[in-house]
């Protein structure tokens, strides 16, 4: 394990004490998981931004994607860096801290403060690895309502995500439409596709081959297995831009060295961006967090779960919709978010839909995208509009 700055929080630690704010439930407020397990005690962390009205009705719950978390807008402890998506949200931005309370919180089976494999079991007092039961995105969005509960609003301005964010977005609208006034899902599916579960096995497989993953009990056994998740995060990272994005900014160029080495060390430019990537993951993501979110993203089928007919998810509702689509993105292509479109239009859904013009691939929606942020605010002040704010 490296050695870590004392002014940045030891991940580990994160798991169980975070820094941030934190919920904590006991048997009167069990978490039911689609896998039959109920989880009796159980924590949730999360960040929150801005001021929450006398009416309760300007909450805007941000849902972070796969390898994020809730440190959306602020310093995260562990890395010291910025919060993922400070161009979108702040004072005066898309998502106005002056006008709208943000809330983000660490999904189900993360890492940095909600219960997941490396929290501790209550009931053998070690890190539950495997033992930990199989998540969803439904779960991870049951374990969101709770907190809003705690949080005693009833229902949310907005809810907002992209990726794995925009899966718990549907999910949201669908399970619990009432509670939604508006809804904003980003480069998005309603299903996650036979290939990107493919790059999902993969990625767990590398994990798993490391010998350090030790079945699992690595946090046990005082190892963790960073080459094998960090060979899983090079691979992710990769289907996260687009070709275009890999060439302006690599292309063929060599890695401070005038010629090739003739050797397998990172001649080119573009390994060595890879090879940093894997090893700054490493420092901040627990290894089982990653098997369990990318399986969860992989269970993701919102039509399955209505007779598999995408649009009787969005019966009857009444939130307003912005579905939004990258025309690099090929991780979650724009036909992925033609079907949502298409689904909410046959369940009479008001929804908006635009496909933005971009070649930085699915990275897009946290990235610097002018016209991403002018969809965002056009769609969030229309709605606050309609809802007096």
């Amino acid at each position: 394990m490296s050695d870590f700055s004392s002014s940045l929080a030891d991940p580990l630690k994160e798991a169980n004490e975070p820094t941030s704010e934190l919920v904590r439930f006991g048997p009167d407020t069990p978490l039911m998981m689609d896998c039959g397990v109920v989880l009796d005690h159980w924590q949730i962390a999360y960040q929150t931004y801005g001021t929450l009205n006398e009416a309760r009705s300007n909450a805007i719950l941000v849902c972070h994607a796969l390898t994020g978390d809730q440190h959306v807008a602020s310093r995260n402890p562990i890395t010291g860096k910025g919060g993922w998506w400070t161009s979108m949200i702040g004072s005066g931005k898309p998502i106005d801290t002056d006008r709208f309370f943000v809330i983000c919180a660490n999904v189900i089976g993360g890492c940095t403060g909600t219960t997941g494999p490396a929290s501790t079991n209550p009931e053998t007092g070690k890190p539950w690895g495997l033992a930990f039961p199989m998540v969803t995105v439904r779960d991870i969005v049951r374990a969101q309502r709770h907190l809003i509960d705690s949080l005693r609003i009833e229902t949310l301005f907005c809810v907002a995500g992209g990726s794995m964010g925009g899966m718990q977005v549907l999910q949201w609208a669908a399970s619990y439409p009432d509670r939604v006034f508006s809804a904003l899902p980003l480069a998005t599916a309603a299903k996650h596709s036979a290939q990107n579960i493919a790059f999902h096995e993969v990625g767990r497989q590398a994990v798993m081959a490391d010998p350090d993953w030790r079945g699992g009990r690595y946090l046990e056994e005082g190892t963790r297995p960073s080459k094998g998740l960090s060979v899983a995060r090079m691979g992710a990272h990769i289907t996260y831009l687009s070709e275009a994005a890999l060439h302006r900014k690599f292309g063929r160029k060599l890695q401070d060295r005038e010629a090739p080495t003739f050797s397998f060390d990172a001649d080119f430019q573009v390994e060595s961006y890879l090879r940093y990537q894997g090893l700054s993951f490493v420092e901040r993501f627990d290894a089982n967090s990653y098997l369990y979110v990318t399986r969860a993203m992989d269970y993701f089928d919102l039509a399955a779960d209505h007779d598999g007919v995408l649009a009787k998810a969005f019966a009857g509702t009444k939130t307003r919709f912005c579905v939004a689509s990258f025309t690099s993105d090929w991780l979650f292509p724009t036909t992925d978010s033609r079907a949502i479109v298409h689904a909410l239009n046959a369940a009479g859904a008001s929804v908006s839909f635009v496909e933005l013009e971009s070649d930085k691939g699915h990275d897009a929606f946290l990235l610097e995208e002018p016209n991403l942020f002018a969809t965002t605010r056009g769609f969030i002040d229309a709605a606050a509009r309609a809802r007096g704010l």
